[in-house]
C-alpha cells in the first residue's frame, strides 16, 4: 500500500513540475509572480487538505514550527524554481529538484534515524547519481548556478523536515494538520506582500490561475502521500524511490513538449529505472 502511495504521488509531483513550468512561462519569474504562485497554490491545497481532514485543524508548538520551516522553505522553492525554469527545460529541472530530494533525507536517515545500509539502498545511489549527472552536460546556462542550488537545497529540505516531523517525540498533529498549516503559513506570508505590493504586480491570466491552482492541489496531496508512507517507510529508502520515479515521469512529459529530451536524457532514464528497481528487489 505505502509504495502504491509513493508511486501515486510521483506521477502528482511530475505533473505538478509542468504546471510550474507552464506558469513561468506565463507569467515570468519576479518576486510579484513568485508570491502569487505560493499564494494560489497554497490556497487550492488548503482547501484540499481540510476536506481531506474533514475540517479540522490539529494545533501543537511543535507542528506550528516544522510547518513554519517548511513554509519559508516552499517560498524560496517557488521563487528559485520560476527562476531556473527561464534557463532549463522540465527535464532538466528534475534532475537539480530530485537530487537535492534524494540525497539530503537519505544523509538525515542514515547518520541520524538509524536508518541501516543495504545492498539495495547503495545500488539506487550509485544508479540514480549516475543518471543525474549523465544529464549535467552543460545545458545548465552560466548565471543560473544560484537558483539550481536552491531548487536541489529546499526541495531537500523539504523531505528533511517531513522526516524530522514524524520521527520527533514531541506531541504533535496528524500529517494533515501539519500539511494544513504550513499551506495557511504560505498563504498569510505571500498574502501580505501581495497586499502591499499590489500596483507593481502583473495580473495573472486565465492559464495562469489554472497552473497555479493544480501545482498547489496537487503538490499537497503528494506530499501528504509521502507523510502517510514515511510512517512505515525509512526515508533513505523512499526518497530514492521518489527520485528515480519522478525523473522518469518528468522526461516522458518532456518528450512530448518542445524542448526533447537528449538521448543522454533518454539514458538517465533507464539507470533511474534500475536503481528504482534494486530498490524493490534486492532484499539486503
Amino acid at each position: 500500500m505505502y509504495y502504491g502511495l509513493i508511486t501515486v504521488s510521483v506521477i502528482m509531483f511530475g505533473i505538478q513540475f509542468l504546471f510550474n513550468e507552464r506558469y513561468q512561462k506565463e507569467s515570468g519569474s519576479g518576486i510579484g509572480s513568485t508570491f502569487m504562485l505560493t499564494f494560489f497554490s497554497n490556497l487550492a491545497g488548503f482547501i484540499v487538505l481540510l476536506i481531506i481532514n474533514k475540517f479540522q485543524i490539529g494545533f501543537t508548538p511543535f507542528t506550528f514550527c516544522i510547518a513554519l520551516l517548511a513554509s519559508i522553505c516552499g517560498i524560496l522553492y517557488d521563487f528559485c524554481s520560476l527562476k531556473a525554469f527561464e534557463k532549463i527545460n522540465l527535464s532538466l529541472y528534475s534532475i537539480f529538484a530530485m537530487l537535492g530530494g534524494m540525497l539530503l533525507p537519505f544523509i538525515v536517515g542514515i547518520l541520524f534515524y538509524d536508518e541501516g545500509l543495504s545492498v539495495g539502498k547503495i545500488a539506487c545511489i550509485i544508479f540514480i547519481t549516475a543518471a543525474l549527472f549523465l544529464t549535467l552536460d552543460g545545458k545548465a546556462q552560466k548565471g543560473g548556478t544560484l537558483y539550481y542550488m536552491g531548487v536541489f537545497v529546499l526541495n531537500g529540505m523539504s523531505g528533511v523536515l517531513s522526516k524530522i516531523f514524524q520521527a520527533a517525540p514531541f506531541e504533535k498533529t496528524n500529517a494533515e494538520s501539519y500539511s494544513i498549516w504550513s499551506a495557511l503559513i504560505s498563504m498569510a506570508t505571500s498574502f501580505v506582500f501581495l497586499v502591499l505590493w499590489r500596483k507593481r504586480i502583473k495580473k495573472p491570466s486565465v492559464r495562469s490561475y489554472i497552473y497555479m491552482i493544480g501545482s498547489g492541489a496537487i503538490s499537497k496531496v503528494a506530499n501528504l502521500f509521502l507523510l502517510f508512507a514515511l510512517a512505515a517507510l525509512p526515508a533513505s529508502m523512499q526518497y530514492p524511490f521518489v527520485t528515480g520515479g519522478v525523473m522518469i515521469v518528468s522526461t516522458v512529459i518532456a518528450f512530448f513538449g518542445r524542448n526533447k529530451p537528449s538521448k543522454r536524457e533518454l539514458l538517465s532514464i533507464a539507470l533511474a529505472f534500475l536503481g528504482t528497481l534494486a530498490l524493490l528487489v534486492i532484499p539486503i
